[in-house]
């Protein structure tokens, strides 16, 4: 059976502007990755990460060059074992994963012996503002139960009492990003444990976490930066009390499925994150929803407007299409336009 691989480059404008410790951005640029079989087609989506060294014309272009390399469902795997992980091989990880659904007809979820999640809670994020600005953006989330808040190393304790008393009855998730050190942090999390945070993530830079052995926390961290697959888990599990699997950094479905049983089976809580993308990009996540402690999957959120088929949100409540873009063996109506 003949396959072939095409890429896409695209963009999604967000709702508003999108603030973390290391800037900030006003759209999604996504690498798009579609496989045809002549029959079927499965796609997948990735969003190349600075950080980490990529950018949409490498990730692209190592997937252009795939091209003339792929033939066959056999080589896609050959191809797929090849790709380091990041982007570049989510992409194509999903894509095949749903490819695969599509031909066998049957679900990613019946494939991998996994439940199929018909909703979940996911936080919601709140950027990087002033106190009083955030406070105020804080007024649309009431009621969420879980909310995720973007923080560098400034005003930490005055910009969570400012949504803390906005939304006093939800938990929240902070995210560094790398921002702090280890005073700041010992400083803090007294003062944020009492104002319902729940989880720090990656409040120093990976590489500079090694010290966080000593650290006894007042709320749990988690590994984010510092955590991209299985391989490293034990020497993280001794400095952190969670790990943030995102398929952007794992290297799509396949190695995030191999990080959470790992994870569950050295007792480290798992949140399932993701880069600022469409609910394409989700949808894999979505899977391992029943293995987490936490969900931070709220990127259709935050783009102005989601692809077809998407998911819906309820007060933070994640909410599954019936029929879903990804992952199940009907196809989906919006990829029609790349087949």
């Amino acid at each position: 059976m003949s396959v072939t691989l095409k890429v896409y480059l695209e963009r999604f404008d967000l709702a508003k502007v999108f603030r973390i410790s290391r800037g900030a951005k006003t759209s999604a640029q996504v690498v798009t990755l579609v496989l045809c079989d002549g029959e079927h087609a499965g796609w997948g989506e990735a969003v190349p990460y600075g950080r980490y060294g990529e950018t949409l014309d490498s990730v692209s272009e190592s997937l252009w060059e795939l091209q003339g390399q792929i033939s066959s469902m056999a080589s896609v795997h050959q191809l797929l074992a090849k790709l380091p992980a990041g982007s570049a091989r989510n992409a194509l990880d999903c894509a095949l994963w749903d490819l695969q659904a599509k031909q066998q007809q049957t679900s990613v979820a019946d494939m991998l012996a996994l439940p199929q999640a018909k909703s979940v809670i996911t936080a919601q994020t709140l950027s990087i503002d002033t106190p009083q600005n955030m406070a105020a953006a804080a007024t649309e989330l009431t009621t969420a139960p879980l909310i995720k808040i973007k923080l560098d190393a400034e005003l930490i304790v005055e910009r969570i009492a400012a949504v803390h008393e906005v939304c006093p009855h939800s938990q929240f998730i902070v995210d560094a990003n790398e921002a702090w050190n280890f005073r700041l942090l010992e400083s803090v999390t007294e003062s944020l444990a009492g104002m319902n945070v729940v989880l720090i993530e990656q409040p120093l830079p990976a590489g500079e976490d090694d010290g966080l052995i000593d650290i006894v926390s007042a709320v749990p961290l988690c590994a984010d930066e510092s955590c991209h697959t299985s391989d490293n888990l034990e020497w993280l599990a001794e400095r952190y009390q969670a790990v943030n699997i995102k398929l952007d950094k794992t290297g799509g479905l396949s190695e995030a499925v191999a990080l959470a049983n790992k994870a569950k089976s050295l007792n480290l809580q798992i949140m399932l994150g993701c880069m600022v993308g469409s609910s394409l990009a989700m949808a894999p996540s979505y899977l391992l929803g029943h293995m987490a402690d936490y969900v931070d999957l709220d990127g259709p959120l935050l783009v102005a407007q989601d692809r077809e088929q998407g998911f819906k949100f309820d007060n933070g409540t994640m909410l599954s299409h019936p029929s879903l873009l990804w992952g199940l063996p009907q196809p989906a109506n919006a990829l029609a336009r790349y087949r």
